[in-house]
């Protein structure tokens, strides 16, 4: 590269890092934050804490119709749908309530967490009205709802730009040993330098991962767009209706005994009862090799009223795209590798905001020193 591209992607890198700096680093300090939502949140409302001998309600279990008997005595609405959550574990079992007109996905969305019995209501909030829905909502979506996702996911691929050109102009033209140094003894000028320069390097790879991966989930008809582009269209989740419109809904466990049929070595993640009308039962479950257990990527729908299995999504019969497309959400919250990945994310989280800061610190020791020597040259 010439001089005088050099010297303009430089300020290319300037200007994005002190227009999008202080983002990526409120992306990635919530992103940390959010890494252990769960274990979090239980630390911070203990109610949801259970001592149970057994280990949480799976497939067969007879709890879950008599949590949905208290879920709708708590709401009374026979349009509202719920989604109740098979975490696997002893404990409370968290519950998502949808009204039956909701002006928003998340505006609208009640969570609910029910003793480990099934029987009572243990805790309730609504969402992004306790601290960590707070956080979520502020990292996906800058608490500005469709707008906020949109920017959070177009700036992520600035960001790439930002990191990209970083890279470029560090790139070394003589030592690499001199390049990659920390000079303890420098200038603070210098050490700044070194310090932004070489957290960056040292992160590089992972900072791409993470902020890519998070625009893509922020801007998921783009992800569609780019796989559709790069591989092929995606598998789409199948959308059935119910036989009927109304009826006698069968109980949750008819409907997770026909669902477990078809995908026997599928573990259950969350089953989503719906109120009445045509909407089915749907169980979203992991199949081996899906790579995120919270939220894997595999479906099964099963008719309310008749017990039908209607549809089944599994990726593992997916094409290139959709088995692409599972690793995202488990590459960007660091799931991916279990406890130790996790961790690993969490200590990525802080390094936007430090190289924010030695960033603007260097910027602004420049300026000052640029001033300087123009007024002692006057």
């Amino acid at each position: 590269m010439t001089s005088a591209g050099r010297i303009l992607l430089r300020r290319v890198h300037l200007w994005l890092g002190l227009g999008l700096g202080l983002l990526f680093a409120l992306l990635g300090l919530t992103g940390s934050a959010l890494v252990f939502y769960i274990e979090i949140d239980r630390t911070l409302h203990p109610a949801v804490i259970e001592r149970a001998a057994a280990p949480g309600p799976g497939w067969s279990s007879p709890v879950w119709d008599r949590t949905l008997a208290t879920a709708r005595r708590h709401r009374h609405d026979p349009h509202g749908s719920w989604s109740f959550e098979a975490t696997g574990h002893a404990g409370a079992i968290p519950a998502r309530y949808y009204p039956s007109d909701p002006h928003g996905h998340h505006a609208e969305r009640e969570m609910v967490w029910f003793s480990a019995d099934g029987r009572r209501i243990v805790r309730t909030e609504p969402w992004g009205g306790y601290l960590m829905s707070w956080l979520y909502e502020l990292h996906m979506h800058l608490l500005a709802g469709e707008t906020g996702s949109q920017i959070v996911g177009w700036s992520g691929f600035a960001m790439l730009i930002l990191l990209l050109s970083g890279v470029i102009v560090w790139w070394p033209r003589g030592s690499w040993r001199k390049a990659l140094a920390f000079r303890r003894d420098a200038a603070p000028l210098r050490r700044l330098r070194d310090l932004h320069k070489l957290s960056g390097l040292w992160s590089m790879a992972l900072l791409f991962v993470v902020t890519g991966t998070g625009a893509l989930l922020a801007l998921p008809a783009i992800k569609t767009r780019l796989l559709t582009t790069m591989i092929t269209a995606p598998d789409k989740v199948p959308d059935p209706q119910s036989g009927a419109s109304s009826g006698r809904q069968i109980p949750v466990a008819q409907a997770l005994a026909v669902a477990r049929r078809a995908l026997p070595d599928a573990r259950l993640a969350f089953i989503d009862v719906p109120g009445s009308g045509p909407e089915p039962f749907r169980m979203r479950v992991q199949v081996p090799g899906d790579p995120h257990r919270r939220f894997p990527g595999s479906f099964l729908f099963v008719d309310q009223y008749s017990g039908r299995l209607l549809a089944v999504h599994d990726i593992r019969r997916g094409n290139a795209a959709t088995g692409t497309a599972k690793w995202i959400r488990a590459l960007h919250d660091g799931s991916v590798g279990g406890v130790a990945t996790r961790i690993l994310a969490v200590l990525l989280g802080f390094v936007p905001a430090f190289l924010f800061a030695t960033g603007f610190l260097r910027w602004r020791r420049r300026r000052a020193a640029r001033g300087t020597s123009i007024h002692q040259g006057v």
